[in-house]
């Protein structure tokens, strides 16, 4: 696990006390996440079974359009807020797949964990996967495109608590599509479980109950946030384990090289940027309609029609003849090389001109950790691209958000400057003159107007 140093806030005995508090009522979590699994459940299986709906039809008399807000507009996007600003209480105390797989654990077979589930890519795999498959099967319209990539995910999930570990969250840990993306995010969170390692060494011999940590962390070497759930379970453990505040952003800032995980790295930039860029703007990139466009005539014009049929089933690609919504071979073709090329140009940028900043400092490794500088701006863009869905539901209800285009470009803005602020906390720490330091520093302004210029092309431009 990667670790670090946080810089912490003054001890706050009442934030203390909430870790407890979570602790001493844990039946209420189990209850609050028995009622989130029921209803979760409900939404995701009840729409795919139903008529598409009407055009007449509204958010307060159609379930499928009610469960299309609840996941697309209003879930996810504040599911990433809340990882930036309270670290993964989500995880530990609201989702429905870690809750379900960690119960059933209980009843399974209890093996180790293979090597292979162990793997540190499955994160960056996992999000590039579900992502792409989403793009191609529509999962943010068609209540039978959720069921099958959330139903799939929390029936893996299940597989995976049956099989493997005894009360314990191994689907979570490793393999997880967000694990990742949450991992990074839970990173500039203002509060975290913070463990002290004198008053655990100095504790002896006393008798303490042992502590299930069900997403497998180290308690009494964690120093970072990626990997705890913030269920509370730990807080007070041998009076060393303690909710607590930092400042906001500290653990990325105080990130070492050797903590720099080229996984992460992969992920954050070819993933949460790149990759994550290119599938919520190819629907609106006028670039995707010309390169379409040029791509079917030149097929029309030799008689190629073979990558031009629709019928194709739901679940490989978009085809919902009723709501005149078909996707043919060219579409699924064109999407993939949209995504795949913003990925690697996007990515490829961030990374030549982070490894220029790298070498102007005289320290190769330090790319790495100049990435994680990068993290307000991944996740800012993610929340952008999910509450794009969020806008357009409210409009087809007739709630225009007459501030959105300042709101947008306040919230980008902050992210940009959040990263340069972070970007440069990192290179007062190295030993290089201070001419490279600011050269190095534009090198990595040059990187993060990646992250930048997309959305503003998307909101601002096209």
């Amino acid at each position: 696990m990667n670790t670090c140093t946080s810089i912490a806030a003054p001890a706050s005995p009442r934030l203390a006390r909430v870790g407890e508090l979570m602790r001493r009522h844990r039946g209420w979590i189990l209850g609050a996440q028995w009622a989130i699994l029921a209803a979760y459940l409900f939404l995701v299986v009840t729409p795919a079974f139903l008529p598409l709906p009407e055009s007449g039809a509204h958010l307060w008399n159609n379930l499928t359009l009610f469960a299309q807000f609840a996941f697309w507009g209003i879930w996810w996007p504040f599911v990433l807020v809340s990882m930036m600003l309270m670290g993964r209480i989500w995880c530990g105390v609201m989702c429905p797949e870690g809750f379900v797989s960690e119960q059933v654990s209980r009843f399974g077979l209890g093996r180790p964990v293979p090597r292979w589930i162990k793997w540190g890519g499955w994160p960056f795999v996992a999000f590039l996967g579900t992502t792409i498959y989403g793009q191609l099967v529509s999962v943010y319209e068609y209540p039978k495109a959720a069921l099958l990539v959330l139903g799939g995910s929390t029936v893996a999930a299940i597989a995976v608590g049956l099989v493997y570990g005894r009360n314990k969250r191994v689907w979570c840990r490793h393999l997880c599509p967000v694990n990742g993306v949450f991992g990074l995010l839970a990173r500039l969170a203002p509060v975290h479980f913070r463990t002290d390692r004198e008053a655990w060494e100095s504790y002896g011999a006393k008798k303490t109950i042992p502590i299930n940590c069900a997403p497998l962390v180290d308690i009494r070497r964690m120093e970072s946030a990626a990997g705890c759930h913030m269920c509370g379970r730990c807080a007070g453990h041998r009076d060393a384990v303690n909710l607590a505040a930092r400042v906001p952003g500290s653990e990325v800032a105080q990130l070492d090289a050797q903590d720099a995980d080229r996984w992460e790295v992969r992920l954050l930039v070819f993933g949460i940027i790149g990759t994550a860029i290119g599938a919520f703007q190819w629907s609106a990139s006028p670039w995707f309609v010309r390169a379409k466009l040029a791509a079917a005539e030149w097929l029309v014009e030799r008689d190629a029609f073979a990558l031009l049929g629709d019928d194709i089933p739901w679940w490989l690609l978009t085809h919902y003849p009723e709501a005149n919504d078909v996707f043919t071979w060219l579409d699924g073709l064109m999407i993939l090389a949209y995504i795949g090329t913003t990925a690697l140009l996007l990515g490829g940028w961030i990374t030549l001109w982070l490894r220029v900043a790298a070498g102007l400092l005289g320290e190769a490794a330090q790319h790495r950790r100049l990435a994680y500088a990068l993290i307000p701006l991944g996740g800012a863009g993610v929340f952008l691209g999910l509450s794009g869905l969020t806008v357009t539901l409210l409009s087809a209800e007739g709630v225009i958000l007459a501030m959105l285009p300042e709101a947008r470009g306040t919230l980008l803005t902050a992210a940009a400057l959040a990263s340069l602020v972070l970007a440069s906390l990192h290179l007062r720490r190295t030993p290089a003159r201070l001419a490279r330091r600011l050269a190095a520093f534009f090198a990595f302004a040059t990187a993060a107007a990646a992250a930048v210029v997309p959305w503003v092309l998307m909101f601002y431009v096209w």
